[in-house]
């Protein structure tokens, strides 16, 4: 079952593993041709299926001649499509149509510099030398007959190959890599005049195809959807209001540990802003009984995780003529949970099923909305739809809330405590980012933090206060650099805003007398502090 809607337009990404394999499709979605992330040994025929109007093979840590390396299978250069490889996707490509790759003497990596050969619609407008992003030591030494090789370097002789007539391009360098100077040029080239397709994959244009597939899946049944707040919840709520309205009922589960004034401000968005069926479960005296007394971060998840369906069935039982579960389950996740391995996307979609306690005797179908698009592709998608600031820009948070940000059990004097220190942290670097904002006009340039928040240990600690002893909770303040969470650096932030950390949380939470930074990165430790 497969819930985005689907563009006319479809490049195919061949990914035989590649570092760049998710950079390759965001850079043709960047040019507004939707791209889509396919494993590498997909079959012809299934790939014939899907109606590509290009493909693209990804480069690959591999070497062709590995005996369990990757192959492409050759029936994908007769599907009379334009194909273009890049780095391993051109020696996939060389050796299947009979050229020859060998092992160099010498490797190339990082920026390189190559020559033009002759005329190439490929490189056509770019400089006769020039610099490009090189990550290899095998390279082709005999291009396929009827190849052109288009350019070299001084230990490359195949930098880049095409033969028009059959409407294959290669290149051993990575043009999607913003260090090849003129690859942006290549990709234009490419999709648009020799591919003869139009940057049409827009917002409005996604919205408006969107909104069709979820009325034509749905019909007159009625769609249920588990709203928390964050962003891929939020935008497929707003998604579905523009397609359906009142046959949506958004059910909010309040657990009572997410960041102060959070629940409020859901509530608003979605009972003012948009003309949906809003439940607000109240359930943070449940939660604050089962949670009471446990310490472990796993059990903690698991209460947090069972109970949130225990609260989302019960309402969901209540409802007559309901036959769809909404989520917001978005493109890296299919990519993550192992669609590469699966051979495909049912698979995938078929585990996130499994994955839902459906009671004995309820069942229902799943529609997802954003499984086709990225983070930051939802974040424009929710601004497009009229969604908040607050809402589309909010802070990765995780799914069990402050309940794995306290350490230790979980209490309501502790949570009080939290939510008022978070709230000030994030008051001061949320101003913070903006000044960096309007100093330098980019939204998450050097210096700006990416996450931040605070942290309570299960400790005590002695202090001064008042001219009295205190013996009181530290806070801990935790704020990193990163773009993807998959590495983070401490943020360096300047003294002065430290500071007033400290000093306002200490002058304005009652119960700390204490204010530590976290200065380690990701590796060795997480973000999350359990």
């Amino acid at each position: 079952m497969n819930n985005a809607a689907q563009p006319d337009q479809r490049v195919a990404v061949l990914d035989f593993g590649a570092q760049y394999g998710q950079l390759i499709a965001r850079r043709i979605r960047d040019l507004k041709v939707y791209s889509e992330i396919v494993p590498g040994d997909i079959s012809a025929t299934e790939l014939a299926a899907l109606k590509p109007s290009a493909v693209i093979l990804s480069g690959g840590p591999a070497s062709v001649y590995a005996e369990d390396a990757p192959q492409v299978d050759p029936g994908v250069f007769e599907l009379g499509v334009p194909v273009l490889g890049f780095c391993y996707g051109q020696q996939a490509m060389a050796v299947a149509l009979g050229g020859e790759v060998g092992h160099t003497e010498k490797g190339e990596y990082g920026g390189v510099q190559i020559e033009l050969a002759g005329h190439s619609r490929l490189l056509e407008g770019t400089p006769q030398q020039q610099t490009v992003w090189m990550s290899h030591r095998d390279a082709v030494t005999r291009a396929p007959e009827g190849f052109t090789i288009t350019s070299r370097t001084s230990t490359c002789p195949v930098a880049s190959m095409e033969c028009p007539e059959r409407g294959l391009y290669a290149t051993q360098f990575h043009p999607e890599v913003r260090h090849s100077a003129h690859g942006n040029q290549m990709l234009q080239n490419f999709l648009f005049d020799i591919c003869g397709l139009t940057p049409s994959w827009t917002m409005n244009s996604i919205i408006d195809d969107s909104v069709a597939a979820i009325r034509a899946q749905v019909g007159d049944a009625r769609v249920i959807l588990g709203l928390s707040g964050g962003v891929d919840s939020s935008v497929v709520a707003a998604l579905c209001a523009r397609a359906i309205g009142k046959q949506l009922t958004c059910v909010f589960v309040n657990h009572g540990l997410l960041r102060k004034n959070e629940p409020e401000e859901v509530e608003e968005v979605f009972t003012r802003q948009f003309d949906v069926d809003f439940v607000h479960v109240h359930a943070e005296e449940r939660y604050e009984q089962l949670l009471a007394g446990i310490t472990d971060p796993e059990e903690k998840r698991r209460i947090i995780g069972s109970q949130f369906w225990n609260e989302f069935f019960a309402v969901a039982q209540d409802l007559d003529g309901v036959r769809f579960l909404a989520q917001g389950t978005i493109y890296p996740d299919i990519i993550e949970s192992g669609a590469r391995k699966t051979g495909g996307k049912a698979s995938t979609i078929k585990s996130h099923h499994n994955l839902i306690p459906f009671p004995e005797g309820v069942h229902f179908d799943l529609i997802e909305p954003l499984d086709h698009f990225f983070k930051d592709e939802v974040r424009a998608l929710g601004t497009a739809l009229g969604l908040p600031d607050h809402i589309v820009h909010r802070q990765p948070f995780p799914g069990p809330g402050l309940a794995i940000r306290i350490i230790g059990a979980v209490d309501r004097e502790k949570l009080t405590v939290l939510k008022e220190a978070d709230a000030i942290v994030r008051e001061e670097l949320d101003a913070y980012n903006e000044r960096l904002f309007r100093e330098t006009g980019e939204r998450n340039g050097e210096g700006s933090v990416w996450q931040y928040f605070a942290v309570l240990p299960d400790v005590r600690s002695v202090g001064v206060m008042g001219d009295e002893r205190t013996y009181a909770r530290p806070v801990i303040l935790r704020a990193v650099e990163s773009s993807d969470a998959m590495t983070a650096d401490w943020a360096k932030l300047p003294y002065e805003v430290l500071t007033r950390i400290s000093g306002r949380i200490v002058a304005e939470v009652p119960g700390v007398n204490r204010v530590a930074y976290d200065i380690t990165s990701k590796p060795p430790a997480t973000i999350e502090w359990e």
